[in-house]
């Protein structure tokens, strides 16, 4: 407590209470709750927008909101990294940018203030889900010697050949997981963190008396921060995203 300012602990702000079921494993909370949104929100889109293709040859509503999604991952991602022979994923990569996008969001919405990915769960599962696609494309494009051709390098000299190898094992199989999952979490975390403080702290200014004057204060820097935020969201979907696409991309092919 500061001036009689009382700021909920780090265990409040990351742990939320259950509001149905009571058993460890039959709960579901903001966050469980947040994902089922994200998931039947991005299915819906993309299913009412394909049946509308069928009867509508000009996109409206949320056909255009489809297509749009379509070429972005087309046209911002899959061209830049995996070129033509990449667009088959498009609908893998879609998915995984819609997922994050919308449970990134949360974080702005007034009475919710809390993005699903700012627990690790959910960057920890698509990290998975990733590191198995792009395990997945080098065994179908490379076969077995996929794994070889991905931890040594061409031209690695023989005394230096095992200190690469293990170099490039953990680097390839074990951090890049790692990395995507802990990026994405950490991003929305600390965005989590900074616009709870400054609601809780024009919250109490708001219920103090000689305080309130400084209100303005923190409320400006709280807007500021809400389309900051708005921003983050979007570009760790991105980032997020555009990884995945490099490493199934550097998957399809051997080093030469």
């Amino acid at each position: 407590m500061i001036f009689g300012l009382e700021f909920p602990t780090i265990d409040h702000l990351v742990e939320w209470p259950s509001f149905w079921g009571d058993g460890e494993w039959h709960t579901l909370n903001k966050i469980g709750l947040s994902a089922l949104i994200a998931t039947a929100t991005t299915l819906g889109i993309y299913f009412i927008a394909a049946s509308k293709a069928k009867t509508r040859l000009v996109p409206s509503g949320v056909q255009t909101i489809a297509e749009v999604g379509i070429e972005f991952i087309d046209n911002g991602i899959i061209d830049q990294t995996m070129g033509e022979e990449g667009r088959g994923w498009n609908p893998f990569l879609l998915s995984i940018f819609s997922f994050v996008l919308i449970t990134n969001m949360f974080e702005i919405i007034p009475g919710w203030q809390m993005p699903g990915n700012a627990r690790m769960a959910f960057p920890a599962l698509l990290a998975i889900v990733v590191w198995l696609a792009f395990i997945g494309t080098g065994i179908k494009h490379q076969g077995p010697g996929y794994f070889k051709n991905a931890i040594i390098p061409p031209g690695v000299p023989g005394a230096l050949l095992p200190l690469v190898a293990l170099i490039e094992f953990v680097s390839t199989f074990l951090v890049r997981p790692f990395s995507l999952a802990v990026r994405l979490f950490a991003n929305m975390l600390a965005g989590h963190i900074l616009l709870v403080t400054f609601v809780v702290l024009c919250e109490s200014l708001w219920t103090l008396e000689w305080f309130a004057v400084f209100l303005p204060l923190p409320f400006i820097m709280l807007v500021l921060l809400t389309g900051f935020e708005l921003m983050v969201a979007f570009l760790q979907a991105y980032i997020f995203t555009i990884l995945a696409a490099v490493y199934i991309g550097s998957s399809m092919h051997a080093d030469h």
